[in-house]
């Protein structure tokens, strides 16, 4: 190939590299316009701004004192409470929370109605037991989590199963 082959050569391919630069360049500025556009475009769409509105709309309002409460007709007025759920009985607890361990001496627990491990308890006096069984204990046969693990349960359910199931021992 001669110089003046190679020149030409040359010339076209930077003539090429240089069209694909500004070709490149276009594109990119071509597709920022139109992303712009597109946003634009969105702001105004009505949907869009009712969205919008919706989701930065005041959570309540302000009243001074002397004015009065304006009434929503989408809210429920209470007009009582509801009532409370019955408590369950001692042998109900047992059954949903301390037979789990106490029917078959889990971990430490004394069993059911045995005489010779609920005896030294027993002497202790219930309100001992019942503080355990509330507030949680760990002895030498074992342990005893707050209130057999069942939080959702009141004093007074932890207690009526302790007086059953002390009177399983005796």
């Amino acid at each position: 190939m001669s110089d003046s082959d190679r020149k030409s050569v040359d010339l076209i391919l930077l003539t090429i590299g240089v069209l694909v630069g500004v070709a490149v360049g276009l594109f990119i500025i071509a597709r920022d316009v139109n992303n712009e556009n597109l946003a634009r475009m969105r702001l105004s769409d009505p949907a869009y701004q009712t969205a919008v509105n919706a989701r930065i709309e005041p959570f309540g309002q302000v009243t001074l004192d002397g004015e009065s409460i304006p009434t929503d007709p989408a809210l429920e007025r209470v007009t009582g409470a509801e009532e409370a759920p019955a408590l369950m009985t001692g042998p109900q607890v047992y059954n949903a929370a301390c037979l789990a361990c106490h029917g078959g001496g889990i971990g430490g627990a004394p069993m059911t109605g045995d005489k010779a491990a609920w005896g030294p308890r027993i002497a202790q006096g219930t309100d001992t037991l019942h503080k355990h069984a509330l507030e949680g204990f760990t002895g030498s046969a074992g342990f005893m989590p707050a209130k057999g693990g069942r939080t959702d349960l009141s004093d007074e359910e932890i207690i009526a199963a302790v007086d059953y199931l002390v009177e399983q021992a005796q």
